[in-house]
C-alpha cells in the first residue's frame, strides 16, 4: 500500500468520513490535512471533502529531483500545512528548490506565496498537478507530491448549468452529494444507488459519473421531470461516456415498493419549509415533527427492501438557533429500532457531522446507517 495526503475540504470532520469510508489508515495531521493508504490511485474527481491528493515522497528530496521530467518550464509550488508556517519561508523554500532544479538543467516558473498554503484554484489553474510540474505540499519534515487537485470548474459546470433548477426547494451542492454516496463506502462500479427523494437530480447526476446505476423517486411530479431533463442533459455532456439507463418514478418514499435492486442508498431527505431567519421555538416543533414523520415513515419502508448491511447514507435537516448552534432531530434511538445500526466513526462523532455554511438556517446532518 501506498501512503497518500489529502487536503481537506471546509469541514474537516466530514472529509475525513469520508476518508475512512474509503480508505485505510486515515490519520488527521493538524487540523487541514490527513494521510490514509490504498493499493489503487485515489480519485480526487470522486473525493467531495478533498482539495487535493499527494503522494508521500519517500525518497530524499535531491534524489526525488533528479527523478523529475526535464521537458519544458517546470511550474513551481510549496504548500506549507506546518503549524505556525510563515509565506516568505513556503516562497524561500521554493526558490531554493527551483535553484537546485536549475543546476540539473530544468527551466523552473516558481508560483509566488501570498500565504504559506497555495490555494485550490491557484494550484488548478496553473496545472501544479500535471506531471510535468511540481507542487509539493509540507508537514513539518515530510514531503508529498501533489497528484490530484479539485476541478472547481467542472463543479460549478455541473451545478450551475443544469437546464432544470429551483431554488424553492433547496440545493443540494454537487461535493455534499458525491459526500453522502462515498460515505456508504467502497462498492463496486454498476451497484445499484437509490436516491428516494431525489429532488432535481444532482445526487443521482453524481453517482452516474461514478460508475453507479441509478434508482429515484421523488413524491412531486415536476421534481422528475427536472430530474429526467438534467441527467438527459448530463448524457449529452462530456461526464458521461455513453447514456445509461436509469429509473426515475413519482413515489411517496414512506411506501413507495422500489423495482430495481438496491445495492446502496444515499440522499437528502425532507428538509421541511425554508427558512430565511431563525425559526421560533413554536415553528421548529411543528416542523420537526413533520420532517421526523416522514424520514422515518421512509426508513421503516425501506428497511423491508434491502439486505442485511445494506449502506443507507442520509442527509436530514438542522435548524439554527439564536445561541449560533444548530439543533438537530435527535432521532438516532428511534432509527436503531427500526433495524439499523448508525456507523461510527475514528475521527469524527455524530456531533461533527452536520454541513452547513455560515448563516444558514437550514443545515444537513448526516447519519450514516447499515440495515441490521
Amino acid at each position: 500500500m501506498k501512503t497518500y495526503l489529502a487536503a481537506l475540504g471546509r469541514q474537516p470532520k466530514i472529509s475525513l468520513a469520508e476518508l475512512e469510508s474509503l480508505f485505510e489508515n486515515v490519520k488527521p495531521l493538524g487540523m487541514e490535512l490527513a494521510t490514509f493508504e490504498t493499493e489503487t490511485l485515489p480519485q480526487i474527481d470522486r473525493l467531495g471533502g478533498s482539495l487535493k491528493i499527494a503522494e508521500e515522497v519517500t525518497s530524499a528530496l535531491p534524489r526525488f529531483l533528479d527523478g523529475l521530467e526535464r521537458n519544458g518550464k517546470i511550474a513551481l509550488g510549496i504548500s506549507d500545512y506546518t503549524p505556525q508556517a510563515k509565506a516568505f519561508l513556503a516562497q524561500r523554500e521554493a526558490l531554493r528548490l527551483k535553484n537546485q532544479l536549475k543546476k540539473r538543467g530544468c527551466s523552473v516558473r516558481v508560483i509566488p506565496n501570498k500565504t504559506p498554503i497555495l490555494s485550490t484554484a491557484t494550484s488548478f489553474h496553473n496545472h501544479l498537478a500535471d506531471p510535468k510540474n511540481l507542487e509539493l505540499l509540507k508537514f513539518k519534515h515530510r514531503y508529498f507530491r501533489l497528484i490530484g487537485i479539485q476541478n472547481i470548474n467542472a463543479y460549478t459546470a455541473r451545478d450551475q448549468a443544469r437546464p432544470a433548477r429551483d431554488a424553492r426547494v433547496g440545493m443540494l451542492p454537487p461535493k455534499l452529494a458525491q459526500i453522502l454516496i462515498n460515505l456508504c463506502g467502497n462498492l463496486p462500479s454498476q451497484s445499484y444507488l437509490l436516491d428516494p427523494f431525489c429532488g432535481t437530480g444532482v445526487l443521482l447526476q453524481e453517482a452516474a459519473i461514478m460508475g453507479y446505476r441509478i434508482q429515484g423517486t421523488d413524491l412531486d411530479a415536476r421534481m422528475i421531470e427536472y430530474t429526467k431533463r438534467n441527467l438527459e442533459w448530463l448524457a449529452r455532456g462530456k461526464w458521461l461516456q455513453k447514456p445509461e439507463n436509469y429509473l426515475v418514478e413519482q413515489g411517496d418514499a414512506t411506501h413507495h415498493q422500489w423495482q430495481e435492486r438496491i445495492d446502496l442508498v444515499a440522499c437528502e431527505t425532507y428538509l421541511g419549509r425554508p427558512f430565511s431567519t431563525i425559526p421560533s421555538a413554536i415553528k421548529l416543533k411543528a416542523v420537526k415533527q413533520e420532517c421526523k414523520s416522514i424520514i422515518l415513515g421512509f426508513l421503516e419502508n425501506l428497511a423491508n427492501q434491502i439486505e442485511s448491511e445494506t449502506p443507507v447514507t442520509i442527509a436530514v435537516p438542522a435548524w439554527l438557533r439564536t445561541d449560533g448552534h444548530y439543533e438537530t432531530l435527535n432521532i438516532l434511538d428511534e432509527i436503531s429500532k427500526l433495524r439499523y445500526n448508525v456507523v461510527k466513526f475514528r475521527n469524527a462523532s455524530q456531533a461533527d457531522l452536520v454541513y452547513h455554511r455560515e448563516g444558514q438556517f437550514v443545515a444537513r446532518e448526516i447519519i450514516v446507517l447499515r440495515k441490521v
